[in-house]
């Protein structure tokens, strides 16, 4: 069967988060981060017979999810995962969020690594715990970890790291030798690592492949809650589902303690679509991840090709992090706004000049967007210079 991600689907006036920020306005949305495809047929097949059912009830995982679940990580990871250790969530921000309240005290402090995605800065403050941040650094157009002055920053009361793997928003897919460091810090200090790995299945370079951080070893294993949910692979993120993997039993049930009484559980919708998606939608998901690939490179080249912009190589994820600080723009996203593009501003994720485009959309939108978006930036190097009156 083939796909068609090319197809048109108007978004307009449906309640979309992403299109609805410019209602009435001509500028095409590539900032939130979901798809403009329609779901896996399979999922939607699903639904539908869900709403034929006609009961919409309280709702529990089947059997057959967990054991989809546990032979997909076997599978893809030669990880053992034991059912006890998987913990069901209405969203992967939600665990995020959890995290943090499950593990240490109120003023403890929680570390991570910027840009990043933006409930990773949110989340410390919420759960009345501090937020300390690390750049990381681009080496030869490719951003990793600056270990040491990671390390520098740990504090006596730094009880989580927060990790972002495959990594919003620049792209990358941090190799087993990177982690390795990265936990062997973490152990050093006793940290716990709080690893969103909902890109895992979104690689985009052949050569690359995602390794969760909790198979490195049982000991790294005890200290990570692991993240996933199918709904930025499969376009499912109204739904609410998404799971947490806790090997450890004390870390668990803390984790479990904090959601009690707060965290809804998971609905009935959310259930079918993800044991749809993940047990029927691997065609689809094969194809899409060819249509993100070509985007990819169009996205790249395009960039490339614009003086003042740079980027570095999508490794993973449908989002490119697009440098502009050498265009002297003082408002990225207000300027590209301005010339018909919706970006979302670096600020939100704790870096500087820059904006990240999702490229997630028909091919056609992308290009109409890449040739606005150059437009703009020649208009603005054409410019003469401010004449002092």
């Amino acid at each position: 069967m083939v796909f068609n991600f090319d197809t048109p689907i108007d978004r307009r006036n449906t309640g979309s988060m992403k299109w609805e920020k410019y209602k009435g306005k001509d500028i095409i949305p590539l900032w939130v981060a979901d798809m403009d495809f329609s779901a896996p047929p399979a999922v939607i097949e699903a639904l539908h017979n869900r709403v034929e059912h006609g009961i919409f009830g309280y709702a529990v995982s089947t059997e057959e999810l967990l054991e989809v679940l546990l032979a997909m990580f076997q599978k893809d990871y030669s990880w053992n995962v034991q059912p006890d250790w998987v913990v069901w969530l209405p969203g992967l921000v939600t665990g995020i969020n959890v995290s943090c309240c499950s593990v240490g005290e109120d003023q403890d402090d929680v570390l991570t690594a910027v840009p990043v995605y933006p409930p990773f800065l949110t989340a410390p403050k919420y759960s009345r715990r501090n937020l300390i941040t690390v750049d990381l650094v681009e080496d030869r157009g490719r951003w990793t970890f600056d270990f040491d002055r990671l390390e520098r920053a740990i504090t006596p009361r730094t009880r989580l790291f927060i990790l972002c793997n495959p990594h919003n928003p620049v792209g990358r897919v941090f190799t087993e030798d990177e982690l390795r460091t990265l936990t062997s810090i973490c152990e050093k200090h006793d940290i716990t690592i709080c690893s969103d790995e909902i890109h895992c299945s979104l690689i985009l370079d052949q050569d690359k492949t995602h390794v969760p951080t909790a198979t490195l070893n049982p000991d790294i294993a005890r200290r990570t809650i692991t993240l996933m949910a199918p709904s930025k692979t499969f376009n499912l993120p109204g739904l609410g589902f998404s799971f947490a993997v806790i090997p450890d039993a004390r870390l668990r049930h803390r984790f479990q303690k904090v959601m009690a009484g707060i965290v809804p559980h998971v609905g009935v919708m959310g259930y079918a679509a993800a044991l749809t998606a993940y047990r029927d939608s691997a065609e689809w998901h094969a194809e899409l991840i060819e249509y993100l690939r070509k985007n990819r490179d169009i996205v790249e080249r395009t960039i490339r090709d614009i003086p003042g912009l740079s980027m570095p190589h999508v490794e993973a994820t449908y989002l490119a992090w697009i440098d502009t600080h050498t265009t002297g723009l003082k408002d990225p996203e207000k300027f590209f706004e301005d010339a018909g593009v919706g970006l979302w501003n670096s600020r939100d994720f704790g870096g500087s000049n820059a904006v990240r485009l999702n490229f997630a959309c028909r091919r056609a939108l992308l290009e109409k967007a890449l040739d606005r978006m150059a437009e703009a930036m020649a208009r603005h190097v054409r410019l003469p210079p401010l004449q002092l009156l």
